[in-house]
């Protein structure tokens, strides 16, 4: 391969980098958008807030791959966390291991079976392991944030906390399976 060659795949290479950074930026945008403007309360416990805003970190993940949802993430998460006046540095941490754990668990599985069959798997064991991560949390944080018995936050678990997080996680692992495809196509280019 001659120097001029060699110039030109190190170009389209930082021009290939430089378009996946703004794409991720991008995404995370969304989701903090998406966390400013729907905020739907659990009837149960209004104190939690169903959004929508992982949508698109999880459509990041599965165009980018694990690493780069996790990226999304941490960012998205301290920018809800701190300057958008979310719940601070505990609200950064659950975010962080709630949403981490899905992206690193369904962006591995899809990775390695890119079929609808494997997004299904990959996202059904994110719903899962996020569930688990955050009635970890839950039960370790929530008795500190909420100034309550870690008894009452075990009270709280089969009732509230547990289909809270079902079905926070599995509504957005719906809406992303219904809007990848779409989305990938331009996310691609």
């Amino acid at each position: 391969m001659n120097d001029s060659q060699q110039m030109k795949n190190k170009v389209v290479s930082r021009s290939e980098r430089t378009a996946k950074l703004v794409k991720m930026a991008m995404l995370g945008a969304i989701s903090l958008v998406l966390v400013m403007i729907v905020r739907i309360p659990f009837p149960p416990a209004p104190f939690l807030v169903y959004d929508p805003a992982d949508v698109p970190i999880f459509i990041g993940t599965f165009a980018f791959g694990p690493l780069a949802g996790l990226m999304i993430t941490i960012i998205a998460s301290f920018i809800q966390a701190f300057p958008l006046g979310g719940d601070g540095l505990i609200g950064f941490i659950m975010h962080v291991f709630a949403t981490g754990s899905f992206v690193l668990i369904s962006g591995f599985l899809y990775q390695k079976n890119k079929t609808k069959k494997g997004a299904v798997i990959a996202l059904l064991s994110g719903v899962i392991v996020m569930t688990i991560t955050m009635l970890l949390w839950n039960l370790l944080i929530t008795p500190i944030y909420m100034g309550v018995p870690r008894e009452a936050v075990i009270g709280m678990i089969m009732p509230i906390l547990l289909p809270f997080n079902l079905l926070k996680s599995g509504i957005n692992a719906i809406v992303t399976f219904i809007t990848y495809k779409s989305i990938a196509r331009f996310l691609h280019k």
